[in-house]
This record gives C-alpha cells, structure tokens and sequence, in this order.
C-alpha cells in the first residue's frame, strides 16, 4: 500500500542509537526516608520507562533523575562528568537512597518512526558519511 501524502518518509540513513539504562536504588548508612528500597528499580529504554510488576517508585526521586536520563542515553565523551558519574543522591536532604543509573545495552531508533518533522536533505547527505 502506498504511504498517505502526510505519513512520513522514512530514508534509508535516518537510524540513530540512544542507550538503554537502567535506574537503581542503593543503599548508604544513613536511613532512607522515601518508600523506595535497596534493590528497586526501572529501566529506560527510549521514551518509556519499565518498572518491575507490583514495585512503585515514589515521585520526587523520579522527578530529580529524569533531566539526566536524556543525558545518559546519549554517547558522550570519555572525559565528561556524564560519562564518568553514575550515583545520584536522594533530593531529599535527609533521605540516604542514592540511585545507580547504568547503561545497559543499546537500541536503535528511526528519525522517522519518533517525529513527524522530516530530516533535511543536507542531515541525510551528512549521516551517510558519519
């Protein structure tokens, strides 16, 4: 069947890969205060998030972790903070849960199975030779 007039063209070059990360409770020696525990957690895998059945995760720490999760999913250099730094702290300041985020795998995406705004002709030409 033919592509409708506004369905999106997909190009042959238009594949990109992010990595998959896992996010995971660790404890410290100090008592945790939110309900999460040693040992929970969810995994990222594109957009969606993945949590095991039956285990919550309480908002606040989710909140805190998810402006690095874009981060983590992207190839970065050797040498950044980003690259280098994996446990993040409870936002609550009296709270000892820290949070391990570890890239777990990769999965490749197409730019035009995520967006609906087309890649210009010049960024095709340039991914080819990437």
């Amino acid at each position: 069947m033919p592509p409708t007039p506004d369905a999106p063209r997909a190009a042959p070059n238009d594949a990109f890969t992010l990595f998959d990360v896992r996010v995971e409770v660790i404890a410290t020696d100090r008592p945790m205060v939110c309900n999460h525990q040693p040992g929970d957690w969810f995994a990222l895998v594109g957009e969606n998030l993945h949590f095991p059945p039956g285990q919550s995760f309480p908002l606040y720490p989710l909140a805190a972790l998810l402006p690095l999760l874009p981060a983590k999913q992207r190839p970065t250099h050797p040498h950044d903070w980003m690259t280098t730094d994996a446990v993040i702290a409870c936002p609550d300041p009296h709270c000892g849960g820290q949070f391990r985020i570890t890239r777990t795998g990769t999965t490749t995406f197409r730019h035009a199975d995520v967006t609906r705004v087309p890649l210009a002709a010049a960024d095709l030409r340039d991914s080819a030779c990437a």
